[in-house]
């Protein structure tokens, strides 16, 4: 039962999360709250590990989620309800929209589906920084920053900036940040 139930629940988000990884975010936060799966502090554990393994990034979260939920089985269901929306819809379009390649009906659709593509990025990587940036304060549900992972965040932005350290390659970012963050505890 709990294969079929993570197959529906991600099914609805591989529907409605047009924009890649990153536009999973905001809907598998609301997964998280209805459905009691993980926290917010595993949905971050889960950005981290996706981040930084290969594959796309709503493909490993969807693995992360069914096999916390279901083991093997349950991370086959998720994986599979995330990629069949799309696989449908390409091989609908497809045939449909060489007929309609040059409609300017069509093309407003997709020029209208930007907009709402860059708010679900956009929301969830405010969500990741909150997440990073931010801790929970008690009971109230305050927020309180997390000055080591600020100033780390900071010290990255500045290194960005100097010409030869802009030039590393992102795995040396990545292995400095895992370090770092296994150091401070983050």
């Amino acid at each position: 039962m709990i294969c079929l139930r993570l197959f529906l629940e991600f099914f609805k988000i591989g529907l409605f999360s047009v924009g890649g990884g990153l536009a999973t975010i905001p809907f598998l936060q609301a997964l998280g709250a209805r459905t009691g799966w993980f926290s917010a502090a595993d949905l971050a554990d889960m950005i981290a590990v996706a981040e930084s393994t290969p594959g796309a990034m709503g493909v490993n979260m969807s693995v992360y989620v069914g096999y916390a939920c279901g083991g093997v089985p349950g991370s086959a269901a998720s994986v599979l309800g995330l990629i069949c929306p799309s696989v449908i819809l390409v091989l609908l379009i497809a045939g449909v929209l060489k007929h309609f390649q040059e409609n300017r009906v069509v093309n407003g659709v997709f020029f209208g589906l930007r907009p709402a593509s860059a708010a679900l990025v956009t929301s969830a990587g405010l969500s990741v920084a909150m997440a990073a940036l931010f801790r929970q304060a008690g009971e109230a549900g305050g927020y309180a920053p997390c000055w080591p992972a600020i100033l780390i965040a900071a010290a990255v932005f500045v290194c960005l900036r100097l010409p030869k350290l802009k030039n590393l390659h992102p795995v040396v970012y990545i292995g400095l940040a895992a370090v770092i963050g296994a150091v401070f505890q983050l």
